[in-house]
């Protein structure tokens, strides 16, 4: 438990290093191994190669392909941030005070760790092939570790009405329906995509930067988005603590 503590604590800091790595792939100049075509490239030309599609057609359809799985990462992120709240969603320390069946926990248990599968996933098109290898490898490995770690922790906290629950509903693959009745909370979606402006900025830079075929202009991209997300994500606290404090209109107002 006290492991599974700590990696929750440093996730973010776990998940940075796994792609950092993955971008560098410092084992191509170690060991030779793999070369720095990027992965959109690799795919494309392999797709040309076995005959099912020309390379000028090959690279549009993976970069559609791409946009696409980094556009479900958006919408899993901000869907399950808007119900479950930047405060929990941004918290260094796991939470279990109530059990969270509505939105999209009514059909998944983790739609924010599948949403940051689908960025990654998007992101692996930027990275060199084995890079990409190794990231699709090991970021899946480690938030399997962090899911295991949650719901162990979430049943010592919430006992029975979590075990029904994980009978209930599927760990990573949704469901199309649900016989879970809502709870009653409420969404907030400006805070939800405030805080995930990082999978929205994934997903604009795979569909609009793409095109360039500019691999340095894409990467630059992905760290300017990620340095706006941790600045916002640290004002997120702040602003809504000001948003709380700023006095309400009466009805004779």
């Amino acid at each position: 438990m006290k492991l599974s503590a700590i990696l929750f604590r440093f996730r973010t800091v776990f998940l940075t290093v796994i792609m950092c790595l993955g971008f560098w792939a410092p084992w191509i100049e170690i060991w030779g191994i793999g070369s720095r075509i990027t992965l959109l490239e690799w795919l494309a030309l392999e797709i040309s190669r076995l005959g099912l599609l020309r390379f000028t057609v090959a690279t549009p359809v993976v970069i559609v392909c791409g946009a696409l799985v980094a556009a479900m990462g958006v919408v899993f992120r901000v869907w399950g941030s808007a119900w479950l709240g930047h405060t929990v969603v941004l918290n260094p320390e796991m939470k279990g005070a109530s059990l969270m069946a509505d939105g999209p926990y009514r059909y998944v248990r983790n739609p924010l760790y599948l949403g940051v599968c689908c960025m990654i996933a998007a992101l692996s098109l930027l990275m060199p092939a084995t890079g990409a290898l190794f990231v699709l490898l090991a970021a899946p490995a480690f938030l399997f570790c962090l899911i295991l770690g949650e719901e162990a922790f979430l049943v010592t906290k919430m006992g029975e009405p979590y075990r029904v629950y994980l009978r209930s509903v599927p760990r990573l693959f949704p469901r199309l329906r649900t016989t879970l009745a809502p709870t009653g909370n409420k969404p907030n979606w400006l805070q939800a995509v405030l805080s995930e402006i990082n999978p929205i900025g994934v997903f604009v830079t795979i569909a609009c930067l793409s095109w360039t075929y500019d691999n340095h202009l894409m990467i630059r991209g992905i760290i300017v988005t990620f340095g706006l997300s941790l600045i916002v994500r640290a004002l997120l606290p702040r602003l809504q603590q000001q948003s709380t404090e700023r006095p309400q209109p009466t009805a004779s107002q």
